[in-house]
């Protein structure tokens, strides 16, 4: 059997010329969707510390979320971080950036950095486009991303991958987009959104949003079994296949809970700061217990 670069070398396949680029994820996403890679695994971080990014960079996972949305993390920090996984992990790790807003300068930042991005609460066909427009160089393809003269050294760190384009068009092509659906307002939309935005690379279905939004209970490790949200699980993955659209979620646990949480995802969460952080209370138990003074 052929073994293709792109399974040998992981996501340093698709990285770009120059690291102060974001690599190649709108192909690495297609890729992973139609089976040609394995799903990309993922590390979610909830924290943000530059010194955090630089020790997980070299630990060899597919992509790392830099959750700007829910942190308290400034511009430099971000930047900083997205540098951190980007270069220390020899261009093997994705940084992804969850934006805080559809702001259009918070979105350039992230992009300016070198990371594709992860958008949230996206409910309307209106949004979609602007996030898109914020994303993307030049009106042909309906952008509005300002160009910045000294992000990239001309001759230097702006080496285009496809040399038939200019740099702006080649980045249009590599930093990927993931929108998250987090209402019932979104997920009615979604159809539309994606016909009339086609250039959005992934979807995550935002669980804990959109059950809250519901008025229904969401528990960290407990799946989810009412009827209502099923047929809302249903309706998501119904669109993604009419769309042929790669989609993204959580997949932790065990074995088996990993394997049907990722059943058909391109992106796979398998793994988070926070939840490997409160494992030390097994610890601390542990602890009590083995210094009791009634043992």
């Amino acid at each position: 059997m052929t073994i293709l670069p792109e399974q040998s070398l992981g996501m340093a396949a698709y990285r770009a010329p120059s690291l102060f680029q974001p690599h190649r994820a709108r192909q690495a996403f297609r890729d992973a969707h139609e089976g040609k890679i394995p799903p990309l695994a993922g590390l979610y971080l909830g924290l943000s510390a530059v010194q955090i990014a630089r020790f997980i960079a070299p630990l060899g996972f597919d992509m790392v979320w830099i959750d700007w949305e829910h942190s308290a993390c400034n511009v430099e920090t971000m930047t900083t971080m997205v540098h951190e996984i980007a270069f220390m992990s020899e261009g093997k790790t994705i940084p992804f950036v969850r934006v805080p807003s559809h702001d259009h300068a918070a979105i350039a930042y992230a992009l300016d950095a070198g990371a594709s991005i992860v958008v949230p609460q996206v409910n309307t066909v209106a949004q979609a486009k602007h996030v898109l427009s914020a994303t993307k160089y030049g009106t042909k393809c309906g952008g509005t991303r300002s160009a910045a003269p000294y992000r990239l050294i001309q001759g230097i760190t702006d080496t285009p991958i496809d040399k038939s384009k200019s740099v702006h068009e080649n980045q249009n092509d590599q930093a990927a987009v993931m929108i998250q659906i987090e209402s019932l307002e979104g997920l009615a939309n979604l159809d539309s959104i994606l016909t009339e935005v086609p250039e959005i690379d992934a979807v995550w279905l935002g669980a804990i949003d959109c059950r809250v939004s519901m008025g229904l209970r969401w528990e960290s490790g407990v799946v989810p079994t009412e009827p209502q949200w099923l047929e809302i699980v249903a309706q998501f993955q119904n669109t993604m296949e009419k769309h042929d659209k790669p989609s993204g979620g959580f997949a932790m646990g065990p074995p088996e809970k990993m394997r049907a949480m990722g059943k058909g995802k391109a992106l796979g969460i398998v793994a988070a700061d926070t939840v490997a952080l409160l494992s030390m209370v097994e610890e601390l138990k542990k602890a009590r217990q083995i210094f009791s003074l009634a043992s």
